[in-house]
């Protein structure tokens, strides 16, 4: 790979391929650059100088379901475009690894902002951060009324037991990284058990449904809904329960986990949980199980970025303090079910 290329990506490669499968598509040399912010997958920018589109591949040295990763989102992304909800155009699934060295996709170009910050927020002001928040409740609405079998995608999970399947997953994540006492996670795990809601009909859920996992457009409505990797059948209230949870989250100086409701004009969780309600007509009563679910599974990812800390494992700032954080998100799962 010469310099100054990306890792992970060499444009001279995927050119070829790309002239091979997209004839005409690129019209001179490419350059590639990684977009900062992806938890998991990486994401490139590449232009010839006057198009540009996305590519989204495993992590390096990635190794297990990789294709499936990618053909999961490709598959995603290309059922929804042309529905209300907004998706880049997928051009291209690439499962051959001599390319790029992993599989990938290739897909549109999509202008749009990605805020991640309350600071970010705050630069455009109450009113539009306002607009921003609430669009995105929005986007979700639409997400969750699309049929699956007119999308091409009846198959794409099993919905039947998803809530249960979600809880015993995360439960051998939690054993899986469980290497220190953790006070009231087994607790919130058996009372999320207990407590199983009766779940609405099936929906494309997303998984991972926050703020910086869109982008925003000049009219600050959402542009597009990006990383696709955790989308499936089943239970909608799951994403609405992460947002409701990203959305009420207080800030920590120096943590990782990004955070938005300091921003002046960010309406409060029941305002968000409110505009669902009303443009989906679906009962949220049931919303405390969902809330307290996301705020255990976050305490399992950070419990398990923690471990991999122990051991040596993680690069970059902030790590340190994210041993620290993992009660909080307990306290404040188990706070939300006994509200409920």
């Amino acid at each position: 790979m010469s310099k100054g290329n990306p890792p992970g990506l060499d444009p001279e490669r995927l050119r070829a391929h790309l002239e091979q499968e997209l004839p005409g598509l690129v019209r001179g040399p490419l350059t590639a650059r990684l977009i900062e912010g992806g938890r998991s997958n990486l994401t490139y920018a590449v232009s010839d100088g006057t198009g540009r589109w996305v590519v989204r591949r495993p992590p390096l040295g990635h190794v297990l379901a990789t294709a499936h990763d990618m053909r999961r989102e490709h598959r995603v992304i290309s059922a929804l475009h042309g529905t209300a909800v907004p998706v880049p155009g997928a051009l291209l699934l690439c499962e051959d690894d001599s390319v790029l060295g992993a599989p990938f996709y290739v897909m549109e170009f999509v202008d749009g902002t990605p805020y991640r910050t309350a600071g970010q927020l705050a630069a455009i002001g109450p009113d539009r951060t306002r607009r921003v928040v609430l669009g995105l409740a929005d986007t979700l609405v639409q997400l969750h009324a699309v049929d699956p079998e007119a999308a091409g995608l009846a198959d794409f999970g099993r919905p039947e037991g998803f809530l249960e399947r979600q809880l015993r997953r995360w439960g051998k994540q939690l054993e899986a990284s469980r290497n220190r006492e953790l006070p009231g996670i087994d607790a919130l795990r058996s009372a999320l058990a207990a407590a199983l809601p009766a779940s609405p009909a099936a929906a494309v859920v997303h998984g991972d449904y926050r703020l910086d996992n869109v982008l925003i457009g000049a009219d600050d409505s959402v542009a597009a809904v990006l990383d696709w990797e955790m989308s499936t059948l089943g239970d909608p209230l799951t994403d609405l329960g992460l947002l409701v949870m990203y959305s009420e989250q207080e800030p920590v100086p120096g943590s990782p986990i990004s955070t938005t409701r300091d921003a002046p004009g960010h309406p409060e969780p029941a305002e968000i949980v409110e505009r669902y309600a009303a443009a989906s007509g679906r009962d949220v009563s049931a919303l405390p199980w969902y809330t307290a679910f996301a705020y255990f599974k976050l305490a399992v990812i950070l419990e398990g970025i923690h471990y991999r800390y122990t051991l040596g494992q993680t690069v970059g700032a902030g790590f340190d303090r994210i041993g620290q954080l993992v009660p909080r998100f307990i306290d404040n799962g188990l706070t939300t079910l006994r509200k409920g």
